[in-house]
């Protein structure tokens, strides 16, 4: 009876817990540098987020937010990096190629937080949209930094030239 009992719950739970994880959301370590101090402020402890892949292709992404996306130079591998400027914005570049750049349509310009100790756009350029798979929210872990993450985006990293708001429709 409790084999036909666990059977019918792993029947109902198993493809809830999918549909939850690939549409709503899922916990992530987070490792390196790259995002410090708002993420990983201590080099040998590792923050937890809770990545929302909720509205993630819906243009919910905005200037400030920090995202998960599939790295550009290798695709196996994936990235967590702040949405600096967004499609039509003009950006000011740490070390591309060009000092300024227009942000292509269906683009964003992504950078880490930690300025020099990033692979971000400022290497690879332009980040296609279709490569972020959500948007980190929170610190789930460890306890003592529990918090929303702020949607932030330093003065000195604003967009030269902000696009249109009819731009995006």
């Amino acid at each position: 009876m409790a084999f036909r009992r666990f059977c019918k719950s792993l029947l109902y739970g198993l493809p809830l817990g999918i549909t939850f994880l690939d549409c709503v959301g899922y916990v992530a370590r987070v490792d390196g540098t790259s995002m410090q101090p708002a993420l990983n402020p201590v080099a040998e402890e590792r923050d937890y987020v809770f990545l929302l892949r909720w509205g993630i292709h819906n243009s919910a992404v905005e200037r400030g937010d920090i995202i998960s996306l599939i790295s550009p130079k290798d695709p196996a591998q994936k990235i967590i990096k702040r949405v600096v400027g967004m499609q039509g914005d003009v950006v000011s570049t740490l070390g591309y190629k060009h000092e300024i750049v227009r942000v292509p349509d269906g683009h964003c310009w992504v950078e880490g937080d930690h300025t020099g100790h990033s692979l971000d756009s400022n290497t690879f350029g332009p980040v296609a949209m279709g490569l972020m798979s959500a948007r980190a929210v929170a610190i789930v872990w460890p306890p003592e930094r529990w918090r929303l993450l702020k949607n932030e985006l330093p003065r000195r990293r604003r967009p030269v030239q902000v696009a249109k708001a009819s731009y995006y429709s």
